[in-house]
C-alpha cells in the first residue's frame, strides 16, 4: 500500500466534492484503502467547531476564525490524517491549510504568511503530496452556488469581492509550489477533469511502486 494525502482546494462552488468522489472511487476501484475527509469538520470535534465557524449567527472576529479552523485542523490531522498514513492509506481531503491561507489570509485580509505559520504548527508541518486546484471565475461559482438553491454558510454568502480575493490567493500559492499543484480548469466537463486527475494520481502512484 501506498501512503499518498491529496487535498482539493479551489472556491465554492468549483466541484471539489464531486472530483473528490470520482477520485475516491477510482482509487478503491484499484484496490487501495481510501480514507475521504474534509476540513472543517472531518471529526467529531471538527463537526462541533464546523458548525459555529461556517453557521454561527453572529459575529465572529477574523482572528478567532483562523483560530476555530487551526483548531479543527490541529485536531484532524493528529487523530484522522497521520495515523491513515501510517497504515499506508490514502487520504483525499476536502480542503486543507491552503483554505485558510486564501479564506482567511487574503479574503478576510489577515496576512497570508501569519495564516500559513499558524496552520503548519497546527498541522505539525504536514504538507500534502498533491493539491488539486480547481479554479473557477467568482462570478460563475456564485451562479452555481444560486442554482442550487440552498443556505449559504458565512463564507459562501461574502461578496464577490471577498472571493476575487480567495482566488487570487489560491492562483498565487499555485504559482509558488508548482511541484505540489495541479491547476485546472473547474470549467471543463466533469469527466475531463476527472481524466487529468486521475492521470497526475497515477503518474504519482508509479514513481512510488
Amino acid at each position: 500500500m501506498t501512503a499518498l494525502f491529496i487535498t482539493f482546494e479551489g472556491g465554492d462552488g468549483s466541484g471539489k466534492s464531486t472530483q473528490a468522489k470520482l477520485l475516491t472511487d477510482w482509487l478503491e476501484g484499484l484496490g487501495n484503502t481510501v480514507v475521504r475527509s474534509r476540513e472543517p469538520g472531518g471529526t467529531d470535534v471538527g463537526v462541533e467547531i464546523r458548525e459555529i465557524v461556517l453557521h454561527h449567527r453572529g459575529d465572529i472576529s477574523p482572528r478567532a476564525e483562523a483560530l476555530l479552523y487551526a483548531a479543527d485542523r490541529a485536531q484532524h490531522i493528529g487523530t484522522k490524517v497521520r495515523p491513515a498514513l501510517a497504515r499506508g492509506e490514502i487520504v483525499i481531503q476536502d480542503r486543507y491549510l491552503d483554505s485558510s491561507v486564501a479564506y482567511q489570509g487574503a479574503g478576510r485580509v489577515l496576512g497570508a504568511g501569519e495564516v500559513r505559520d499558524l496552520s503548519l504548527w497546527a498541522a505539525e508541518g504536514l504538507l500534502p503530496d498533491l493539491t488539486i486546484l480547481l479554479d473557477l471565475d467568482e462570478t460563475v461559482a456564485r451562479g452555481r452556488l444560486d442554482a442550487d438553491n440552498k443556505r449559504f454558510d458565512r463564507l459562501e454568502a461574502e461578496k464577490n469581492d471577498f472571493h476575487g480575493r480567495v482566488r487570487e490567493a489560491f492562483l498565487e500559492l499555485a504559482l509558488a509550489e508548482p511541484d505540489r499543484f495541479l491547476v485546472l480548469d473547474a470549467s471543463f466537463p466533469v469527466e475531463t477533469l476527472a481524466d487529468s486527475i486521475r492521470s497526475k494520481v497515477a503518474e504519482i502512484l508509479a514513481l512510488r511502486a
